[in-house]
């Protein structure tokens, strides 16, 4: 089962150093092409290659612990890793949805939601700067 972990592990940071990249290789040809909101693109590409890492980091951490560490510490470990994991999660999906995952179907509808809507950061169209 170690093997499976170590499998896991390597499969979740690979697909965040090749998903990262292919990000970036997309965004370099965008912004080369011309296109607009290329910047935009990059980071909601690279935020998605992020969040589907840290699930599968998350289920490495949970076979290890299942399968490999049974005690009550390796439990807590997971319990603690779970949360830090799940938060960044979820901060990264509004920063991708631009809306709380309970009002995305209020906010889709709206003018000017998405990605660039409600909860939008720098760089968008309502005066921030870009970073």
């Amino acid at each position: 089962m170690e093997r499976v972990v170590d499998g896991f592990q390597i499969a979740g940071v690979a697909i965040l150093v090749i998903g990262s990249l292919l990000a970036l290789v997309k965004a370099a040809v965008n912004v080369r092409q011309g296109a607009p909101a290329a910047y935009q693109r990059a980071r909601q590409d690279v935020g998605r290659a992020i969040l589907l890492g840290l699930e599968v980091l998350i289920i490495a951490d949970i076979v290890l612990t299942i399968t490999v560490e049974q005690t009550v510490e390796s439990a807590l470990t997971l319990g603690l890793i779970v949360l830090v994991r799940t938060f960044l999660s979820f901060s990264l999906e509004i920063e991708l949805e631009g809306a709380l995952p309970w009002r995305r179907g209020s906010t889709a509808s709206r003018p000017g939601a998405g990605p660039a809507g409600p909860l939008a950061t720098d760089g968008d169209e309502r005066g921030g700067h870009a970073g």
